[in-house]
């Protein structure tokens, strides 16, 4: 069985209002998966539910594995130290504690720091670490790059990485589009409690169309443009510069970003 997680026909509302609709899609093993979605799209309520957070109206949702959450926003009581917080997860799952796995998120170096006394990123990788306390084999990540600097982000990427080619699923919601384009096999856009699109990030960009961006620059000014044809919009811009007695000193082409495919998606576009 290649599938880590099987969604099939989900459905759930709040009272009239209906979040999620025969939603359908599967995460293979060894692949990081990321779930998209603007807000209001869904995208909390279907990893909750996936999750076992939240419960669902209807449909079927079969996990191949054990689990390790990382909530969006978590909470520690406060004066807890960081060991000892990863001490107390070990004994609740009745698991060992995995050095390796402790050194590589740095947690030593806080190891005596109460939580209150940790930074963001320090707090981002102690979840982590908890997460990973009973070596799941799925493991759910929600925006665990929020709120950290730039070095931050690097660091938390490489560890995400190392748990990829150990075998590890890895379920990622995030905003940064930058982030998902980077790290994740395949993407789903949730809009409106339905799967708009699944797939490779390449395979978006051929679902979009050839869309390109192009800057024009000459002596006095400079003029952006939008085409899905290019060689016959450059054309008629040069053209057109030519007839205006305007030299063209630099030209810009580019295609669309993962970030402008996903809004065109995700508001239906």
């Amino acid at each position: 069985m290649n599938e880590a997680v099987k969604v099939s026909n989900i459905k759930k509302s709040y009272g009239n209002h209906v979040v999620l609709e025969h939603l359908d899609f599967c995460v293979h093993k060894g692949e990081i998966f990321g779930l998209l979605g603007i807000n209001g799209a869904g995208k909390t309520t279907t990893l909750e539910c996936i999750e076992g957070l939240r419960k669902y109206d209807s449909g079927r949702i079969a996990i191949n594995g054990k689990k390790g959450i990382q909530l969006q926003s978590a909470s520690l009581p406060q004066y807890i130290k960081a060991l000892e917080a990863v001490r107390l997860f070990a004994k609740w799952n009745k698991a060992a504690l995995d050095e390796t796995m402790l050194d590589a998120l740095g947690i030593h170096e806080f190891a005596k720091k109460r939580y209150n006394q940790l930074s963001t990123g320090q707090k981002r990788r102690l979840h982590l670490a908890l997460a990973l306390t009973r070596d799941p084999d799925i493991l759910f990540l929600d925006e665990p790059t929020a709120g950290l600097d730039v070095e931050g982000r690097l660091s938390l990427h490489e560890q995400i990485r190392n748990l990829k080619a150990n075998g590890k699923t890895i379920i990622l919601a995030s905003h940064d589009m930058a982030e998902v384009e980077d790290l994740c096999d395949r993407i789903a856009i949730l809009t409106g409690g339905r799967i708009a699109f699944i797939g490779t990030v390449e395979q978006l960009n051929e679902t979009i169309g050839k869309h390109y961006n192009i800057t024009i620059r000459t002596d006095n000014k400079t003029e952006k443009y939008e085409s899905d044809n290019i060689g016959e919009t450059l054309l008629s811009l040069l053209m057109q510069y030519k007839e205006d007695g305007e030299t063209v000193s630099d030209i810009e082409i580019d295609r669309g970003s993962l970030e402008q495919h996903f809004i065109k998606i995700a508001k239906g576009a």
